[in-house]
């Protein structure tokens, strides 16, 4: 079993990486395997059609597709759905192949233990609408943040891997990301206390439109892939 791992998608803006990844590496992945994107993914999308096209793309793969949200998801769409229980964590089922891994949960997957946590704010939500191409749900609330802790306090501080959009910050710093808006200042210091308190082997992101690795722990995504057990 493998997880291939992608940054954002943006809808069919930046899908072709994936497509192009599964249509290079052909019967290699089956059912058994997953994709797990970092958010900016659109299954639940600003735009019908668009929402049409990303699931028709991610549902004929032969790996289900896992992600967390990003800043730019229609959460109006994504909330409706009915929160269910799926390998310890919870999630919002899209369809049979496509599930929405919720903020602060911890999966356990073919024995290897997921924490999730999504969402990140949008510099340019001053050129969008809200409830049509901007969501205030962007931004983790205090119970989101507070059942994370809570989860990750059940499994000793201890999983393998874990998938949020934006960093933590003294990662984003690093990067050169260090001012921010203040609505992402909490979530990334969350984020960084987290790091701080947590063993795992890799974290990966996505949120920045580029690809790096720091301290050989997290992982930046945008037109890579990679692929881990």
């Amino acid at each position: 079993m493998s997880f291939i791992i992608s940054g954002d998608i943006h809808g069919t803006i930046d899908i072709d990486k994936i497509i192009d990844f599964f249509a290079e590496h052909e019967d290699e992945y089956t059912a058994d395997d997953y994709l797990i994107i970092c958010g900016d993914v659109s299954a639940c999308a600003f735009l019908d059609d668009e929402e049409v096209k990303v699931r028709k793309i991610l549902q004929e793969l032969p790996v289900t597709t896992l992600f967390i949200d990003g800043n730019h998801e229609h959460f109006g769409k994504l909330n409706s759905y009915a929160v269910i229980d799926w390998n310890g964590g919870k999630v919002h089922m899209i369809t049979d192949k496509i599930i929405h891994l919720m903020r602060g949960q911890v999966f356990e997957v073919n024995s290897r233990k997921l924490f999730t946590f999504g969402g990140a704010y949008s510099i340019d939500k001053y050129r969008r609408r809200e409830g049509i191409s901007w969501f205030p749900e962007e931004i983790p609330t205090m119970e989101e943040y507070e059942e994370g802790w809570e989860n990750l306090e059940k499994a000793d501080f201890k999983v393998d891997y874990i998938f949020s959009h934006t960093a933590p910050g003294e990662v984003a710093a690093y990067m050169g990301y260090g001012e921010m808006s203040d609505d992402e200042a909490e979530l990334r210091q969350y984020l960084q206390r987290v790091a701080d308190n947590t063993e795992f082997t890799a974290w990966y992101f996505g949120h920045f439109h580029t690809d790096d690795v720091v301290n050989d722990t997290f992982y930046c995504l945008y037109d890579e892939l990679i692929v881990v057990s």
